[in-house]
């Protein structure tokens, strides 16, 4: 015995398509904070080591060690944003142009709670530190987004799947086809 999906039927067997798209947000968000706990643990910080006469010195290579924290952010970035891409397409590809917009949209706002996070539980600010070490005491920079444009990474990973998933796609509005090999042995 089949049973006949009315509209009725179609709406109580899955969610709203606000409810799906709230949690497809509490998804990007919890994604972001998870990312923003992980950040802190991966990024190598350059140090500075406090001398006897009270400055604070670093050498060349840990100045270059600074931007480290923003490499790792964009790597935290790819797997959330294209996860947050592909999940996006296979749940909203049915609105059309706006599942543009919610997954770039969530994407950023999951990489922008990853930065809140993870400067929220890195080492601290640094001049407080700095100003309370004794000599000898390597002070590690304070974890920051220096390069502000990596927060761009995170909605450009997640529009990715969207695109090629909307280009290379089959079109649902046309009918589909039937490969040639099955017209020739049905004698057409």
């Amino acid at each position: 015995m089949s049973r006949v999906l009315t509209p009725e039927r179609s709406r109580r067997r899955g969610p709203r398509p606000l409810v799906a798209l709230g949690c497809f947000v509490a998804l990007g968000l919890g994604l972001g904070a998870l990312a923003g706990l992980v950040w802190p643990l991966v990024a190598d910080l350059p140090a500075y080591t406090v001398g006897a006469n009270g400055r604070a010195s670093t050498s060349e290579r840990g100045l270059a060690r600074v931007l480290g924290a923003d490499a790792w952010f964009c790597l935290l970035g790819v797997p959330v944003g294209l996860a947050l891409g592909l999940l996006a397409w296979r749940r909203f590809r049915e609105l059309g142009w706006p599942v543009v917009l919610v997954g770039t949209l969530t994407a950023a706002a999951a990489g922008c709670v990853c930065w809140l996070v993870g400067t929220r539980i890195g080492p601290g600010d640094f001049p407080e530190r700095l100003a309370a070490a004794q000599p000898g005491d390597l002070v590690p920079i304070a974890l920051a987004l220096r390069a502000k444009a990596s927060l761009l990474v995170w909605p450009f990973l997640a529009v990715l799947p969207i695109l090629l998933g909307s280009s290379l796609g089959p079109d649902e509005d046309e009918p589909a086809r039937q490969p040639a090999a099955a017209s020739v042995a049905d004698g057409s």
